[in-house]
């Protein structure tokens, strides 16, 4: 039988009563799967549910194959090497007491002699030519990421489960992912938010609240079909409103028929034109004809206020973010960073940064591009004066903002509006909550504890609370913006950048959103020896 995951009426809540998945039907096949969705969707969840990690409320999970999940982060422990990751390291030990001439007859003949080619290859194939020795403590997050793949390619399951397997990877990183899954022959099932990968897709899947909708191609085939999606969306929302429309005038004008006759009624009653019994006739047939109309007449209202909603429930699930950013006022000329013979190393005899010279001036947008451990962070932190430079000098254009990964400008115990108040006390409340309603805080949503948060929706509203007042910041810093963003929102955020007229320093690997924003500057900064 071909592998393949079947999902059957699948329904799952989350602890506090939440439905995130009710009746779900869905099926992937022997083909790679980009799945798509807004932050809080249910996109990981639903990779747990496939894996066995979590179980359905209701519903069924078929699976006809082997599976292998790489999780969003490779947890290692202290002692743990890339050997163990494999789950090779009795294997190599055994081919090490052969190789010395310790082994049994019977050890031998079950060594695979094959083991040290196959772990290279695989190794290699996610671009980490190193040792199975390696412990995996002196690796990077992204070079543990690309392990842990490497492990799974090389189990070869007939699925894979990837969850963000290119977030934290540098250039090289995300490079050699999209490599290997563009020669993936198995099945695969992908969350995530790289455009750049999902073009390597064979389908995307994209999960809203309304459930989940396949979309045969690749990434560009699939925002083709959007866009009609969208404006037929827009053309049923048109329609719903006509409909409703037109409903209440017709119930109008049957009320008010319905009131003329009972008025013309009882005039006749009054005057005592006619007999007694044939006016209390009239009036009973009346009453019945006009209460059936109003049940009708109320039966078509409801109808077309239920089609009215529909259509604006889809509209609001397929029209992206939109941003709009106040100006900013940075003059043409005028310097916002300047570095100068900057130097600075964690370890005395090595430094990370040494002798780096750069001036950024008026509203450029400069790309801090390089390899994992060359340096970007550190730079970040001299910038904003969490470091200070052995040698050498930075000077930042007051009123600079840093908006990085952690969002750490947000108190975790203060609501997203009063962050927004506390970060820009010159607003009021209406500039406030419109504000963040353009970044899909609307109402009490605005309210939540910003503690409470997701990853992305902790980004988008720093963003929010950072771009959104009548006066941005003339400079602004980001460090990896898009790691933790839906699709929607950073195309939402690379719309309001791309109106934003101060000056941007961005450190991201996401090439994607770097020519969305129109870089016009690469500070590129060399391996460390």
């Amino acid at each position: 039988m071909p592998a393949s995951i079947t999902l059957s009426h699948l329904s799952w809540s989350t602890p506090d009563g939440h439905a995130l998945f009710s009746g779900l039907d869905l099926s992937f096949g022997p083909e790679r799967s980009g799945l798509v969705g807004r932050n809080g969707v249910g996109k990981t969840t639903l990779l747990k549910l496939i894996s066995g990690d979590l179980q359905p409320r209701s519903g069924r999970v078929i699976v006809h194959g082997s599976l292998g999940r790489l999780r969003q982060a490779v947890q290692v422990g202290p002692d743990e090497t890339v050997a163990d990751l494999f789950g090779v390291t009795d294997a190599l030990a055994l081919l090490a007491r052969a190789e010395a001439g310790h082994a049994s007859t019977e050890e031998l003949s079950a060594a695979d002699w094959t083991l040290e080619t196959r772990l290279a290859a695989a190794l290699a194939r996610v671009g980490l030519p190193i040792e199975p020795g390696t412990a995996l403590t002196t690796l990077s997050g992204g070079q543990r990421t690309r392990a842990g793949l490497a492990a799974l390619v090389f189990a070869e399951p007939d699925f894979l489960l990837l969850d963000e397997p290119t977030n934290n990877l540098d250039r090289e990183g995300r490079r050699a992912v999209i490599e290997l899954l563009a020669g993936w022959r198995g099945g695969a099932v992908v969350v995530s938010h790289d455009r750049e990968l999902l073009e390597a897709m064979d389908a995307i899947v994209e999960l809203t609240s309304l459930g989940a909708s396949v979309y045969g191609g690749n990434w560009s085939q699939y925002r083709a079909r959007k866009a009609l999606d969208l404006a037929a969306a827009r053309r049923d929302l048109t329609e719903a409103e006509k409909r409703r429309d037109e409903t209440e005038r017709k119930a109008q004008i049957a009320a008010e028929r319905k009131a003329r006759k009972d008025s013309t009624g009882r005039k006749a009653r009054a005057k005592g034109d006619a007999p007694l019994l044939l006016l209390d006739a009239k009036k009973e047939r009346s009453e019945k004809s006009g209460g059936a109309g109003a049940r009708l007449a109320e039966r078509q209202q409801s109808q077309a206020s239920e089609a009215l909603a529909k259509a604006r429930e889809r509209l609001e699930i397929l029209q992206p973010l939109s941003v709009r950013l106040a100006p900013t006022g940075l003059p043409a000329d005028k310097v916002v960073l300047r570095l100068d013979a900057l130097r600075f190393g964690y370890e005395p005899l090595r430094p990370v940064l040494d002798g780096l010279s750069f001036t950024l001036a008026g509203p450029q947008r400069v790309a801090v591009t390089g390899r994992n451990g060359s340096g970007k962070t550190t730079l970040l932190g001299l910038i904003t004066g969490r470091l200070q430079p052995q040698a050498g000098s930075v000077w930042v254009l007051p009123g600079a903002a840093l908006l990085d990964q952690e969002v750490s400008l947000l108190d975790p115990c203060e609501t997203i509006r009063d962050n927004f108040k506390r970060l820009d006390p010159q607003s009021d409340e209406n500039a406030c909550r419109s504000a963040l309603a353009r970044f899909m805080f609307r109402a009490d949503a605005a309210l939540q504890k910003a503690g409470s948060l997701s990853g992305g929706q902790m980004l988008r509203a720093g963003l929010a609370c950072v771009l959104g007042g009548e006066r941005p910041p003339s400079f602004l810093i980001l460090d990896e913006p898009t790691n933790h963003l839906d699709i929607d929102a950073i195309e939402a955020v690379e719309a309001g950048l791309r109106a934003y007229d101060g000056a941007l320093l961005v450190v991201s690997h996401d090439e994607s959103f770097l020519d969305a924003i129109g870089i016009s500057h690469r500070l590129e900064l060399p391996p460390t020896a």
